[in-house]
């Protein structure tokens, strides 16, 4: 069972970096290059398509406006272009690694007018046709830049198969290669001109995928409706905290102490009369006092341990791991520390779902990572138990989700039936 706990849910869209640390070689090994390669001259040919159909089915329903069937073939021409976008997001997820979820607006149930109202007044539907409508020129200077690239590179590469071949190759009227020893230079020159490819190659494809998130993705409506949706969701949930926090303090602590004020006042009175149960009463009432303490620590752990403030989340996951009921591995690969509140949400989702683990989970051994990818705080942890978790509404990991959500992070469940248990978080390292 997979759950995405971050409503809307969505985490910021993120690009890979056209060009890893491996250098040339793991751009040629990389399948991503070659993935890449082959979608830059099919948006041409889907660019190609899609001008055509667009520049006549659009002018034509305008023209026939006038007339009831101007209408009806506007709309299903809208609703082709939108179909052509969403089939666009998934090539881009499958050849540039770019996922872009579908941005529109929920479908009205009923109602022509709220029908077509919905189609119309969504940015996502024109935002697609621009889309569509580059996508032809842009195609053709890809593919134009791929095509021509690959040919050269693998010509100057093939310069000795080419002579003994017989094929002499004519690069000015002077300056022909028809001997070994004069292909082999050539050679050297098609190596070069491969790793440039390479890298132009992938920047292109990077590029595209930017213009894709920017035309397809979500746009700032959206995303300033998330980040509402958050902040409301992080203010019940605070609101929720500082409830819990109030009812401990008063069905816990507060008791207590009341009933040491009693035992001392108890005590008062006897003193003169009856010195032995007085001095019973005082150390029934020291008792309370220190169980009231331990209340109170307790309590302010649950809200921010010391340990984390003071040596931060390797030692404070440490800790936590050492208090549950099985062997827990903990891998912190953060080199400096995030902010506060990154830290103390990172350690509460650790802190939850160990409890969850040790309560309903039956595992015999779990692990916790923490690390650093890209701009975000990744918390994984992992069990071996029976599986079956769900983020359910007002219980402990839907209270992580919404602690997640008040600082744009996301809580993902992967727990099917047998096991095994994945709970993951993704967290902006700066907030």
């Amino acid at each position: 069972m997979t759950a995405e706990a971050a409503a809307p849910g969505r985490a910021p869209l993120r690009l890979r970096v056209p060009f890893g640390p491996r250098g040339p070689l793991g751009l040629l090994v990389d399948p991503m290059t070659w993935r890449t390669a082959p979608y830059l001259i099919l948006a041409s040919v889907t660019g190609f398509v899609w001008f055509v159909v667009l520049a006549v089915t659009v002018p034509v329903s305008l023209v026939l406006f006038g007339v009831w069937v101007g209408l009806p073939l506007l709309v299903l021409t809208m609703l082709l272009w939108r179909a052509g976008a969403m089939l666009e997001r998934r090539l881009l997820r499958l050849a540039l690694g770019v996922a872009i979820p579908d941005p529109y607006r929920p479908r009205p149930i009923s109602g022509v007018m709220s029908q077509l109202g919905w189609l119309f007044r969504d940015p996502a539907t024109w935002k697609d046709l621009g889309y569509l409508l580059l996508l032809f020129p842009l195609g053709m200077v890809e593919a134009g830049v791929t095509v021509v690239l690959w040919i050269c590179s693998a010509g100057l590469l093939g310069q000795p198969i080419l002579v003994l071949l017989g094929v002499p190759t004519s690069i000015t009227e002077r300056l022909v290669i028809d001997t070994i020893p004069e292909s082999l230079p050539w050679v050297l020159v098609g190596a070069l001109l491969t790793i440039v490819t390479l890298y132009v190659v992938r920047a292109m494809g990077w590029l595209h995928g930017l213009l894709a998130v920017a035309l397809l993705g979500a746009g700032d409506e959206e995303r300033v409706t998330h980040l509402r949706a958050s902040r409301a969701r992080g203010v019940d949930a605070a609101e929720a905290e500082r409830r819990r926090i109030e009812r401990d303090l008063h069905d816990g602590a507060q008791q207590r102490l009341l009933a040491v004020v009693l035992d001392l006042g108890r005590a008062r009175s006897k003193f003169d009369s009856d010195p032995e149960e007085a001095r019973e009463l005082l150390t029934q009432a020291h008792a309370g006092t220190k169980a009231a303490i331990t209340e109170l620590r307790d309590l302010a752990r649950g809200i921010y341990p010391a340990i984390l403030t003071d040596r931060g989340l390797d030692a404070a996951l440490s800790a936590l791991a050492a208090r549950a009921p099985v062997r827990v591995e903990v891998t912190v690969e953060i080199t400096t520390r995030p902010p506060a509140a990154v830290e103390s949400i990172a350690y509460f989702i650790v802190a939850e779902a160990l409890t969850n683990m040790a309560k309903h989970s039956a595992a015999t051994q779990a692990s916790v990572r923490v690390a650093r990818e890209d701009e975000r705080v990744v918390v994984e942890v992992r069990d071996d138990g029976v599986g079956g978790a769900l983020a359910r509404p007002g219980g402990g990991l839907a209270g992580l989700a919404d602690r997640a959500a008040t600082i744009d992070g996301a809580l993902i469940i992967r727990s099917p039936e047998g096991g095994p248990t994945l709970i993951r978080a993704e967290l902006p390292y700066e907030w």
